[in-house]
């Protein structure tokens, strides 16, 4: 661990020297990149000083300990040791969280596709209800929200709808939603007060870089269509919207939001990279998804991740066993203390793996 952070060390100090080189700070190109070079190492780098810090300043007190005849003063001496050893301790923990390898993915917009699932006209409100609380979320993290498509009910439900949602972050905040999302709750058309149990599909992926996927463009048919829904706004009577099929794995992409047909296959195509670079991912780890199904589980769409119970006001996810009483918050837009629980798990996870 000590080689690494060293490492880390010697490329702060040598970036932060390189910032200073005229010929780096006259270029708005090379002074940008070697800030983000920059930013990448700061944390370790900083942390590790104040871990060396603290280990000087420890190794002084018990140099004090030894040395110090004075009953008294070695006491003092005691305690400064038992602080610094506590602290060092934390920092310890804190430096082998900052090397965990980073997912490369972390720092990118994403595409969100909610389905309603089992549960009918029931689950595709509750559709309309996760759309809304991640919408609101994106708000309060300062993101920006976006339709891709939607297919709406007469009741304001959607069967299914995809967005984007762009912010720093916002791929390593999000990642852990997807999944079977269930929801119990007395419908407003269920006139003997039963309680429903529906679901709804949520699917997380990362925004694909056009470099990443390839795709040519005789795979690709493409059709134009008017908009449709049940009455909403974006409705007009120009073929605007965009059908893609990818003939060699039959994927369907739909965009219909924007009223400009460029602008409905410019989303559409970035949709369509960002389920072939997750297909792509999906095969590579097959392998192993079998030796990672634990925690936070491996975001299959199949898996039940998360219930949300109205009567109770209470909202469970079941790969970590949390509960939280929190059900108006949450959906409102503040799911934080979920996600977090699971950040956090995961990092448990890749630390237990690192530790075998």
């Amino acid at each position: 661990m000590f080689d690494k952070l060293e490492i880390f060390e010697s490329k702060y100090e040598e970036l932060s020297a390189r910032l200073c080189d005229p010929a780096v700070a006259g270029s708005s190109e090379k002074y940008t990149e070697t800030m983000k070079e920059l930013k990448g190492v700061e944390p370790v780098a900083l942390k590790y000083r104040e871990y060396k810090k603290c280990m000087e300043e420890l190794s002084q007190a018990k140099e004090l300990l030894t040395s110090e005849g004075d009953a008294q003063l070695r006491a003092l001496a005691q305690d400064e040791v038992s602080l610094l050893s506590a602290e060092l301790s934390r920092l310890t923990e804190e430096l082998k969280l900052l090397l965990l390898p980073k997912d490369p993915n972390d720092d990118r917009n994403v595409i969100i596709e909610i389905r309603g699932g089992a549960g009918g006209e029931e689950a595709a409100l509750f559709a309309a209800v996760l759309y809304r609380m991640y919408s609101m979320y994106a708000v309060r993290k300062g993101w920006h929200s976006e339709i891709v498509s939607a297919n709406e009910t007469e009741l304001g439900g959607y069967k299914e709808i995809s967005f984007m949602i762009t912010g720093a972050g916002a791929y390593s905040r999000l990642k852990f939603e997807s999944g079977v999302h269930r929801v119990q709750r007395v419908p407003e058309t269920e006139t003997q007060g039963r309680i429903h149990t529906s679901t709804v599909t949520v699917a997380v992926l990362p925004e694909a870089e056009d470099v990443e996927v390839e795709i040519d463009p005789s795979d690709l048919k493409i059709d134009t269509f008017r908009s449709s829904g049940a009455g909403g706004q974006h409705i007009n009577k120009t073929e605007s919207a965009i059908r893609i099929t990818h003939l060699p794995t039959g994927l369907v992409v739909e965009c219909q939001d924007e009223r400009s047909q460029y602008k409905n296959k410019d989303k559409a195509m970035k949709v369509l990279r960002s389920r072939l670079l997750e297909a792509e991912r999906d095969k590579q780890q097959g392998q192993v998804a079998a030796e990672r199904r634990q925690q936070v589980g491996t975001g299959d769409r199949s898996e039940r991740i998360r219930t949300y119970n109205y009567p109770q006001g209470r909202v469970t996810d079941h790969r970590i066993g949390l509960t939280l009483y929190k059900l108006e918050d949450i959906l409102n837009g503040d799911p934080d203390e979920i996600i977090d629980a699971l950040i956090a798990a995961d990092r448990a996870r890749q630390l237990e793996e690192n530790d075998e």
